[in-house]
C-alpha cells in the first residue's frame, strides 16, 4: 500500500537526527535505522541510530546545562510547558496520524493519547511553582529546621512503544518542572512521536541542552554507559519488569535514584451484583485500550458464577464485532500489534491455553493479511497452569475464569508477582472496600475500566515497579529534600 500525501507529509516534517545540546545532527557513525508501518510491514523512513558515544556526547550536554536549568525561574519552566501544551493542541491530527502510523493504533486511539500527553504539560506546568519546603522549630527550641527540595539532578529517560508521545511527557513533564535536564531515548519501534515532542518543546522555548534525544537499535550499549557514568543521577523507565531488574542492577553501583513502571497482570473481577452492562463496557475499555498492548490491560477475567455465562456471551459478541483493520481506515477499532514478535507471543499463549482445555468462544488466530493483526479472542475454562493465566499478554484476548466467593476472588486476583492495576465491578459499597483494600496492586478500577488519568498517581507495587508517576507526587520523583540545621545563640 503506498502512503498517501498527508501520511508522507506527517513523516517527512518530523526531524530524524538526533536532538543533542538543542541541535539536530546525524549519527557520530553516519548510521540508520528503519520505521516500520506494522499495518504495512512497509519502512516509513529511517531515523539516526545512535552509538555509545553519540549516548555520552548527549549526557554531556545535559550535565553542561543543569546548573542553568536548576536555577531557571520556575514560573518560566511551566510557562515553556504551557506553551507546548498548546502547541501540540493546535496539531492533534497530524500528530495522531503520526503516531498511527508508527505503532499502529486507531486514530480516535491515537488523538486521544496525544491529548492525555499534552495533559501532563499542562498539569506538570502548575506543578512547577508548587514545589515546597519548610522551616521549623527544633523540639530542644535551640535551632531551626531548614528543608529545601532541589533538582536531583541529570536524568534518564526510557520509554516504550505501546504510548509513543503520552510516556514521554509523563516522565519530562516532572523532569522540567523540577529544574532537571535528561537524555530521553524513545522505543526504536516508535520514535517519530518523540522526535515531533521534542521539536515543540524546542519551538516552545525549551534551552539547549535542556532534553536531548537519543534513537537507537542498541539501547542496552548506548544507556548502560550512562547509567555507570555516575554523572546522571536518575534513571525513570517504562518497560518490561526483567529489562527493568539489569537496570536496577546497573543503577546499584552509582547508587542511582530511580523509577520503574514495569510489567502488569491486571485482574479484573465482576461479581454477581454488578452491573452488568457496565462491567462489559469496563473490559471492552480495560482490555481493547491500545489493542491490549498496555501494561494496565485487563489479562486476567475472574467472574462469579451467577453472571459468568451471561458475561462470557455479552463479551463474546462484543469481541467478535470490532472492525479489524489499518488504523487509518474509518471505523476500525483494532489496528495492528507491534511486530512480529508481539503476534508470535499471543499466539503461543493462546494456543498453550487451548492444548491445556481453554475452550475458544471467538478469534483465537491472526489475520491472513500484510500486517500484525491478531483476531479479537475470548476464552474460558483457562487452566491455572497455562501460561496465559501468570504472562502479561499484550494483546486483544481476554481469558475468563469463575470464581464462587469474595476470598476465592481476592486470593486468585492477587495470586501473581505482578500488582499494577486491579478492576473490579460491584454495587455492594462494603464489598467494594473489603475487595480493593485487599488487593495487591498500585491502582484500582472500582467500576471503571480505565485508571489512567495525569492528575492521579500511576504506579504499582511488587514486581510492577518502584515510584509513581503524574498527580502532585510525580515531581518528587525528580527531588532531592535537603535540610539546613541552623543554631542560634
Amino acid at each position: 500500500m503506498n502512503a498517501t500525501a498527508s501520511e508522507s507529509g506527517v513523516v517527512d516534517a518530523v526531524g530524524k537526527d538526533l536532538f543533542i545540546g538543542g541541535k539536530w545532527r546525524p549519527a557520530a557513525e553516519g548510521k540508520t535505522l528503519p520505521v516500520y508501518d506494522p499495518s504495512t510491514e512497509q519502512v516509513l523512513c529511517e531515523v539516526a541510530d545512535a552509538s555509545p558515544a553519540d549516548g555520552m556526547e548527549a549526557l554531556d550536554a545535559a550535565v553542561a546545562a543543569q546548573a542553568a536549568w536548576a536555577q531557571h525561574p520556575p514560573r518560566e519552566r511551566g510557562e515553556i510547558m504551557r506553551r507546548s501544551y498548546e502547541i501540540i493542541m493546535s496539531r492533534v491530527d497530524d500528530l495522531a496520524l503520526l503516531m498511527t502510523l508508527e505503532m499502529g493504533k486507531p486514530l480516535a486511539e491515537s488523538r486521544g493519547e496525544v491529548a492525555y500527553a499534552a495533559e501532563f504539560f499542562r498539569w506538570f506546568a502548575e506543578e512547577a511553582v508548587r514545589i515546597d519546603g519548610g522551616y521549623a522549630v527544633a523540639p530542644n527550641g535551640k535551632g531551626r529546621f531548614l528543608i529545601h527540595r532541589q533538582p536531583v539532578g541529570p536524568s534518564l529517560l526510557i520509554t516504550p512503544w505501546n504510548f509513543p508521545m503520552a510516556m514521554g511527557t509523563r516522565k519530562l513533564g516532572p523532569a522540567i518542572a523540577a529544574g532537571c535536564t535528561s537524555v530521553i531515548k524513545p522505543a526504536a519501534q516508535t520514535p517519530l512521536s518523540m522526535l515531533a515532542l521534542v521539536g515543540i518543546l524546542a519551538e516552545a522555548g525549551l534551552p539547549d541542552g535542556v532534553v536531548n534525544v537519543l534513537t537507537t537499535s542498541n539501547s542496552g550499549g548506548v544507556m548502560e554507559p550512562l547509567i555507570r557514568d555516575g554523572r546522571a543521577r536518575k534513571l525513570s523507565f517504562t518497560g518490561s519488569t526483567g529489562v527493568g531488574r539489569k537496570l536496577l542492577e546497573q543503577c546499584a553501583e552509582k547508587v542511582v535514584n530511580t523509577s520503574m513502571e514495569l510489567g502488569g497482570n491486571a485482574p479484573f473481577i465482576v461479581f454477581d451484583d454488578a452491573d452488568l452492562d457496565a462491567a462489559i463496557e469496563g473490559a471492552m475499555l480495560a482490555k481493547l485500550r491500545n489493542i491490549g498492548e498496555a501494561c494496565t490491560a485487563a489479562n486476567r477475567f475472574y467472574v462469579q458464577r451467577g453472571v459468568v455465562d451471561e458475561f462470557a456471551r455479552r463479551l463474546t459478541e462484543r469481541m467478535a464485532a470490532q472492525p479489524i483493520g489499518r488504523g487509518t481506515e474509518d471505523g476500525v477499532v483494532i489496528g495492528p500489534l507491534i511486530d512480529n514478535a508481539a503476534i508470535e507471543k499471543v499466539t503461543t499463549l493462546v494456543t498453550d491455553a487451548a492444548e491445556r482445555g481453554a475452550k475458544v468462544l471467538t478469534g483465537g488466530a491472526g489475520v491472513d493479511a500484510p500486517g500484525h493483526f491478531y483476531r479479537p479472542t475470548v476464552l474460558t475454562n483457562v487452566p491455572q497452569d497455562s501460561r496465559i493465566a501468570h504472562e502479561e499478554i499484550f494483546g486483544p484476548v481476554a481469558p475468563i475464569n469463575v470464581f464462587d466467593t469474595e476470598d476465592e476472588a481476592v486470593a486468585k486476583a492477587n495470586d501473581t508477582e505482578y500488582g499494577l492495576v486491579s478492576y473490579l465491578y460491584t454495587s455492594d459499597l462494603n464489598r467494594a472496600l473489603r475487595v480493593s483494600e485487599a488487593l495487591e496492586a498500585g491502582m484500582i478500577g472500582l467500576n471503571q475500566g480505565i485508571v489512567s488519568n495525569p492528575a492521579a498517581p500511576f504506579g504499582g507495587v511488587k514486581h510492577s515497579g518502584i515510584g509513581r508517576e503524574g498527580g502532585t507526587v510525580g515531581i518528587d520523583e525528580f527531588l532531592e529534600t535537603k535540610y539546613i540545621a541552623i543554631g542560634l545563640t
